[in-house]
């Protein structure tokens, strides 16, 4: 007997399932792979749109007369 088939008869129905990575939080470990990778790319996003309403501000800005800078 082979030892994928022993570690399907130990584990039963749970066997080719995810992990949770806690057992009390229902959340697997592909789930939070998931999760990481959108919160990344949402980060990257807005700090593109932070740099681009800085420039916006700092220099096309006064050239129509929103802000001053001295």
């Amino acid at each position: 007997m082979g030892e994928a088939k022993r570690r399907k008869e130990a584990l039963g129905e749970k066997y080719g399932k995810d992990k949770n990575i806690l057992p009390w939080l229902p959340i697997s470990k592909k789930q939070a792979d998931q999760f990481m990778k959108w919160t990344t790319l949402g980060t990257w996003i807005a700090i593109a749109a932070l740099v681009t309403l800085w420039l916006t501000i700092r220099f096309i800005g006064p050239g129509f007369g929103w802000w001053e800078v001295n």
